[in-house]
């Protein structure tokens, strides 16, 4: 089978909580195509961790212990990248938490607001300290993870499932913003991701329902018509996707990568 190469558009990236799962996965994927990447996350055992198996990619790796949700690290992890690397061409918002899993008469305001603050607050802080690199460039690339539970219910989950739409929402608005300056945004929809953090939420679903963690682990891989959970690779290679040059005239998408759950 003829191999296909992806040619990233841009030579430097910066990606939030990419010490581990998705995130680092994602900065694997830029690096080993040859692009200079910075990230931040809040674990700096990871970062190192993240640093030492990606060595020996082609692109260069810098990290920084941040809260990606402070607008200051936020625009330290954009003007690092650029001092470091020159410029800036890609930036993936990938920070996020899950938030409590209750029902909402039983979640108080700061609950609420601080998923909303981690989930969309980093990437609105990101994104707009790095606009103005990626329109000089003129070829910038802004790629933003989202959920399939920005799409559709998910029982006990209302700080996060409303996050998450909310990055759908942003995505779409900021791609007509700066449509005309041939900088695309778009969104990336995991499905159940599997790792730590689904484990943790199915955990709590089965604690919240007061059913055994097998049960809810069936249904979240049988609501699946490929009856599987995703692969943090899989989320990787969609946004790698569409960091390249084969991309060039999608914007404003929400690109499901959910082993089907989701197709709309």
């Amino acid at each position: 089978m003829p191999a296909t190469e992806f040619h990233v558009a841009g030579d430097a990236a910066a990606i939030t909580g990419a010490g581990s799962g998705i995130g680092r996965q994602i900065a694997d994927r830029l690096t080993a195509a040859g692009v200079d990447v910075a990230i931040n996350d809040l674990d700096e055992s990871a970062l190192d961790q993240t640093a030492e198996l990606l060595d020996d990619n082609d692109g260069d790796l810098v990290t920084l212990r941040a809260d990606a949700s402070d607008p200051d690290a936020a625009a330290e992890l954009v003007e690092t990248a650029v001092d470091r690397f020159g410029n800036l061409d890609i930036v993936v918002n990938n920070v996020g938490i899950a938030g409590p899993t209750k029902p909402t008469e039983e979640i108080d305001r700061e609950e609420f607001l601080g998923t909303l603050e981690v989930n969309l607050g980093a990437m609105f802080s990101t994104t707009k300290a790095a606009i103005p690199h990626l329109k000089r460039n003129g070829s910038g690339r802004v790629v933003n993870v989202s959920s399939m539970s920005g799409k559709r219910p998910l029982r006990n989950r209302t700080p996060y499932t409303t996050s998450k739409t909310g990055v759908i929402g942003f995505t779409r608005t900021l791609a007509v913003e700066l449509a005309d300056r041939d900088v695309t945004v778009n969104a990336v929809c995991p499905g159940s991701v599997d790792g730590p953090r689904l484990r943790d939420v199915i955990e709590k679903q089965a604690e919240s329902r007061g059913c055994p963690y097998e049960e809810v682990e069936r249904e979240f891989r049988e609501v699946a018509p490929m009856n599987e959970f995703v692969e943090a690779d899989d989320i990787a290679d969609a946004v790698l996707f569409l960091c390249s040059r084969r991309a060039e005239r999608m914007t404003g998408q929400d690109i499901n990568v959910s082993a089907g759950i989701v197709m709309y």
